[in-house]
């Protein structure tokens, strides 16, 4: 396989397919259409967990205190009512569970990430507020994405506030956690951006990046999905090659996405999981 014959399958799919490919700190050996702005889905999520690190280590939450679990959350568009979420749309019972009562912090964000739960994501956004993630997408170095709302804001929605992301943003951000857990960088401190590579490690929505992968390879990853986008952004760590971001953002009419909006395996997980495994292929080819 060539750049170019992966190129010229997927100028055969309907919509918009990016990509972002490259070792961490280096120049990326593969893009396409990567400052293509996509709805963000779930990817969002990783821009929040940043947010939340930042503001524990700054002293500001403490992500091992109890906060309230209500489904109740102000609107990104001022003067609109409260909304909530909606179960059948999300992904985990466990957090909604808790409503009414109480959970810890740091386990709402690895919920929010593990089964990827709209209800905890908005918990930890009403926590630590959206300017923090705006300046978690910053630090990252991101030029294009923005998390303007909670999910399911519809009021907000509806008045042009929107979740947008990028491949490369996403893969700037991913990168950012993966050095920066190996020496100081803007996004966090060594632990704090190895604690949540720990969490993207734990991911269990594994049907796209994940897939294309060997069985046991080891991928810090997020992805998110309604119907007709599916993404896949994560940083893979071969045993035999240094590690490596791959991005795949793609809204076409491949992803079903759930008649509630559930993770389905569909055509853009496989598609996504082909790119992946022709990116490990590449593994040792890639630019350094």
């Amino acid at each position: 396989m060539t750049w170019e014959d992966l190129d010229a399958h997927l100028d055969k799919v309907p919509g918009t397919v990016s990509a972002y490919v490259g070792r961490l700190d280096a120049p990326p050996t593969w893009t396409r259409e990567a400052d293509a702005t996509h709805y963000a889905a779930s990817t969002m999520k990783m821009a929040v967990l940043v947010a939340l690190h930042r503001a524990a280590e700054a002293g500001r939450l403490d992500l091992d205190g109890t906060v309230p679990v209500r489904n109740a959350f102000d609107s990104a568009l001022p003067g609109a009512p409260r909304f909530a979420n909606a179960q059948h749309y999300d992904n985990d019972d466990e957090v909604w569970a808790r409503v009414g009562g109480t959970a810890p912090l740091r386990w709402l964000a690895e919920r929010m990430i593990v089964r990827s739960s709209n209800l905890a994501t908005n918990i930890c956004i009403s926590q630590v507020g959206l300017p923090a993630v705006a300046e978690a997408w910053t630090l990252a170095g991101a030029r294009h994405s923005v998390t303007g709302r909670g999910i399911e804001d519809f009021a907000a929605r509806d008045a042009g506030i929107d979740n947008l992301v990028t491949a490369a943003d996403l893969a700037a951000l991913l990168g950012g956690l993966a050095l920066g857990a190996t020496r100081p960088g803007p996004l966090a401190s060594p632990a704090g951006c190895t604690a949540m590579l720990d969490v993207l490690f734990a991911q269990e929505h594994r049907e796209d990046l994940a897939a294309g992968l060997p069985e046991g390879t080891r991928i810090a990853h997020k992805n998110g999905w309604v119907r007709g986008v599916r993404h896949g952004a994560g940083v893979v760590f071969p045993t035999d090659a240094p590690p490596y971001a791959i991005v795949v953002c793609t809204t076409t009419d491949l992803a079903d996405g759930g008649p509630s909006g559930e993770e389905v395996e569909d055509d853009a997980c496989r598609l996504i999981a082909h790119i992946s495994a022709q990116v490990w292929a590449a593994r040792h080819d890639l630019a350094g």
